[in-house]
């Protein structure tokens, strides 16, 4: 069935507070998709971010992004009190990460104690349906008390996690554990909402599963022998990243650990079976990232001047994913297939039966040729994009592109070049691809100031929100929709 959808991080929604959250906004968001003609909302990981405010560098592979959690809505529920919110930081178009740790963080930690004092069977019940939860709240509390970024810091004994070292933790932090772990019951409850809201409107949820995990997050501590480490010293040896491309003359480091896929094996697969469980249990389908590092993943020895000189090692791409589809009856996911492709992780890809992607930014400057170009697409086991996360938004590809793209574009596009955003979204609505999914950036026809990432930097990432969902940009979406045979059939989806 060929259908649609927007690619909207919740933090981007609009609305009051620091940050975009789990409240009226996201309610008023998948409205504005039934508006639209859409049935699928693409979101980032909603996982808790690392220190540059990354959803894809995060400190667990399991916890709820606590920095979603409505205000408002604890307020609603009787967790907070008017009085206690005010100094509301004012609205912007950035999400303001300042203000939520002086403002919301405090406040959710309130509301969370007095969950944990009101309600205890609650936090009981729902920590014994997460095993992973007792690692997590005492990673965090331990952070927090030590005010340190990741286990690397922690006191020897804590960080080899020494049986009586835990227990006494566990004892001394008992009450910030316990907030921990009603944070993470109070992300649980709102988040369900707004999929149950989703589900009723026939809207189906897109997540996304990064392959690699944060260096000194909780998932290596709890988990060390799943990742491989220098001798003697717990760093990372090889690491994660890229090889050179057109994009980046020396190649991309990223830091993460790779994985030691023999302890997996012996484990089958066991510990990604939870991570796609808990991930799949939050939505209805799963992007999942560098897709391509399931079948061979770029190693670079940890002392190396840069990813140059790293090399392609083995990964267990075809046995990891029939026992992740053995456990989940099926395999949900979008392969996000971009990079350096090699017939190897197209031939993985076609073994699973699952779509990858096909961004329409890549498509022109290459000639008639291109495998991004519509007319080349091989089938409609495909979805297909204007623009992602990583890309810069329509209108400022447009701007920063080559004369020949540009041309091509206008050419092929039928267009004087005024909004790229609805020409890109009308070439993937009009696509053989099964889904056509836009980021709300070019659904507004915004410019690069916009744009949500900019791999290889730090800094100004993953802050942008807007500030309206305009209706008639969803009538003039569900026209597109119509015309291309993508309009949404309103049928509930099960929950």
């Amino acid at each position: 069935m060929r259908r649609s959808g927007v690619l909207l991080h919740p933090t981007s929604l609009p609305g009051f507070g620091p940050c975009g959250d789990l409240g009226d906004a996201a309610i008023r968001f998948l409205d504005w998709l039934v508006e639209a003609g859409c049935d699928l909302w693409q979101t980032l990981p909603l996982n808790p971010t690392g220190g540059s405010f990354s959803p894809y560098d995060s400190p667990s592979s399991f916890a709820g992004a606590s920095h979603l959690i409505s205000i408002d809505r604890l307020m609603l529920e009787g967790l907070l009190t008017a009085s206690e919110i005010v100094g509301r930081p004012p609205n912007t178009d950035q999400v303001n990460v300042d203000a939520l740790q002086s403002w919301h963080t405090p406040l959710v930690s309130r509301a969370a104690w007095r969950l944990a004092e009101e309600d205890p069977d609650a936090v009981d019940a729902f920590s014994a349906q997460h095993p992973w939860l007792d690692d997590w709240a005492l990673f965090e509390a331990l952070r927090t008390d030590l005010s340190v970024q990741g286990w690397w810091d922690f006191p020897e004994p804590l960080q080899e996690r020494d049986a009586d070292a835990m227990a006494s933790a566990r004892e001394r932090l008992a009450n910030p554990i316990r907030v921990q772990q009603a944070i993470q019951l109070l992300f649980d409850r709102q988040w369900s909402a707004i999929r149950a809201a989703a589900h009723e409107r026939g809207i189906q949820i897109i997540g996304d599963l990064p392959i690699f995990v944060h260096r000194a997050g909780c998932d290596t501590w709890s988990h060390r022998a799943l990742f491989r480490w220098q001798r003697d010293v717990w760093r990372p040896d090889p690491i994660a990243g890229a090889p050179p491309d057109t994009f980046t003359e020396l190649g991309q480091t990223w830091g993460n650990p790779h994985y030691n896929w023999p302890a997996h094996r012996a484990e089958d697969f066991a510990w990604w079976i939870r991570r796609f469980q808990s991930s799949i249990r939050r939505t209805d389908i799963l992007r999942v990232d560098h897709f391509r590092g399931f079948a061979a993943a770029w190693e670079i020895p940890a002392d190396a001047a840069d990813a140059r000189a790293g090399a392609w090692g083995p990964t267990p791409g075809n046995a990891l994913f029939a026992a992740v589809a053995g456990a989940l009856d099926g395999l949900p996911i979008i392969a996000e297939d971009l990079g350096v492709i090699t017939p190897d992780v197209d031939a993985l890809r076609r073994s699973l039966g699952v779509p990858g992607m096909k961004v329409l930014q890549f498509a022109f400057g290459s000639g008639p040729e291109h495998d991004f170009l519509p007319y080349n697409f091989d089938g409609d086991l495909w979805v297909a994009y204007s623009g992602t996360h990583d890309t810069d938004t329509a209108v400022g590809w447009y701007a920063t592109a080559s004369e020949e793209a540009r041309h091509q574009y206008r050419v092929y596009a039928g267009s004087d070049g005024s909004e790229p955003g609805w020409d890109l979204i009308r070439l993937a609505w009009s696509s053989t691809a099964k889904w056509a999914i836009a980021p709300m950036q070019d659904v507004l026809n915004l410019d690069g100031r916009a744009r949500m990432n900019t791999p290889g930097t730090i800094e100004g990432n993953w802050r942008w929100r807007t500030t309206t969902l305009p209706i008639l940009a969803a009538r003039r979406l569900a026209q597109e929709g119509w015309v291309y045979g993508r309009e949404a059939k309103r049928v509930k989806a099960e929950l």
